[in-house]
């Protein structure tokens, strides 16, 4: 890992899908550490997914190197593989529908083109420490927008 590049984890969580929803992500800097989480009612874990990243990049002050760590296959194939041809299409899929999720996946381009980005896909669930913080954090963002009874967000 590099220490100089700001190592953000993200990831989505989901009571019902659709359903209450939250998102949590963990950007580290060598010895500096933020946490976010958020939630919102009657959403999906994709548009959860894809929030964890956007808050996350929206919490940077200054363009830096960024590495994202993922466990979406959504997220990270979006972004490394099928952003080129639904920007290409007009936001829509090899089969001319919509592409899902438009509305988030400008935004999140929008910011990427903010830094100097890579992407991991890490496996979930599997021993990796920040993945399993996002994890907690995505699912106190789903109890926060419970609580408040719909969009919360929250920032240690």
């Amino acid at each position: 890992m590099d220490d100089r590049a700001v190592n953000i984890w993200t990831d989505g969580a989901c009571k019902g899908n659709p359903g209450w929803g939250g998102w949590g992500a963990l950007l580290r800097q060598g010895a500096h550490e933020k946490v976010l989480y958020g939630g919102e009612p009657d959403t999906t874990n994709n548009r959860m997914e894809l929030m964890a990243v956007i808050q996350a990049l929206k919490a940077l002050k200054r363009r830096c190197a960024v590495v994202i760590h993922t466990d979406s296959t959504y997220v990270h194939k979006g972004m490394t593989e099928w952003i080129v041809n639904w920007k290409r299409r007009d936001w829509r899929t090899a089969d001319k529908k919509l592409v899902k999720n438009a509305d988030l996946w400008q935004a999140l381009d929008a910011l990427v083109q903010q830094h100097d980005l890579s992407w991991r896909w890490v496996k979930g669930h599997a021993g990796d420490p920040g993945n399993e913080r996002a994890d907690e954090l995505a699912n106190l963002g789903v109890d926060l927008a419970r609580n408040r009874g719909g969009a919360a967000v929250c920032a240690d």
